[in-house]
């Protein structure tokens, strides 16, 4: 009943009137009992996970329930999250996007990938990009650059680097880390692809390419499309971190990309993985090969 006066009284009269002090009043409404909403244990589960995943949408929220051990239709969770009002608005927003690209200053190389991201095979297809990020007031004496390799059959990040420079280094530094990770014993050869950007068409990642027996392959010019996949990490790297605080330094921002790399690749579970992580992903089903 008092619910239903308050938005029409002010509550301190309302308390006046039926008797009760404000303290019972208060304690009262922090220990409904959980008979009167069979869904309270569901909703105050999905809101400790929105607690540490503020980003996270209705079907990353799912996901972590039936990994709690709790089925239950996505349907369902949107419907207890939209009440809740805990629906994510991270990724509608538009991100600011890096071009390195400088005109043919090297060697280009075709289109092997032409859009087939899908593998069954770890390491046989991997990705790479450049993206921008910045902290403090976001101006172009605050700003670094983010890569990475993403391996298309588990979507897990082979390595990264945040640098304030985009140069040839900061990419061959990063593929070197990645070709590190690589067993030894594939048999079958890995292709790395990549837009037409300067760090790519320089004779120093094309070398390492070739020692190494890795396929090149590159998107056409101008056609972001062609590396969608990357393109889709990167909008989700800034939605769920990037974009939900405001980081004052460069070292909050490392700190925060860091730690959310690790998320990603150990814990956030991805639908089209079967509701695994990347790691566990490549683990599990590298394991049923053996």
């Amino acid at each position: 009943m008092i619910q239903e006066l308050r938005p029409n009284y002010q509550l301190g009269k309302i308390l006046k009137v039926v008797g009760m002090a404000k303290s019972t009043y208060s304690y009262a409404i922090k220990h409904v009992p959980v008979e009167s909403d069979s869904d309270a244990v569901l909703k105050q589960t999905i809101t400790d996970i929105k607690a540490k995943a503020t980003a996270a949408g209705y079907r990353q929220v799912t996901g972590q329930l039936r990994a709690m051990g709790l089925v239950v239709n996505h349907k369902k969770v949107l419907r207890l999250m939209r009440e809740l009002g805990l629906l994510s608005t991270a990724y509608n927003k538009q991100t600011r996007k890096y071009n390195s690209y400088k005109g043919t200053v090297g060697k280009l190389a075709k289109n092997r990938l032409n859009r087939r991201f899908m593998t069954n095979r770890p390491y046989q297809k991997l990705t790479t990009d450049i993206t921008e990020l910045r902290w403090g007031n976001k101006t172009i004496g605050e700003r670094a650059y983010f890569t990475c390799i993403y391996d298309l059959f588990s979507s897990e990040i082979l390595s990264y680097e945040i640098s304030l420079n985009p140069t040839v280094a900061f990419t061959t530094n990063v593929l070197t880390m990645a070709i590190d990770k690589l067993p030894k014993q594939l048999n079958y050869r890995t292709t790395i692809h990549s837009d037409q950007g300067f760090q790519y068409q320089n004779p120093r990642w094309v070398r390492i390419l070739k020692q190494q027996r890795i396929f090149q392959s590159m998107s056409r010019k101008a056609t972001c499309l062609d590396n969608a996949a990357m393109e889709s990490f990167f909008h989700i790297m800034k939605a769920e971190v990037y974009d939900q605080k405001q980081f004052d330094t460069l070292a909050e921002l490392t700190l925060a990309v860091s730690n959310w790399i690790q998320y990603y690749n150990v814990t956030r579970i991805k639908t089209k993985l079967g509701g695994k992580s990347p790691v566990k992903y490549r683990v599990l089903t590298t394991q049923k090969v053996a």
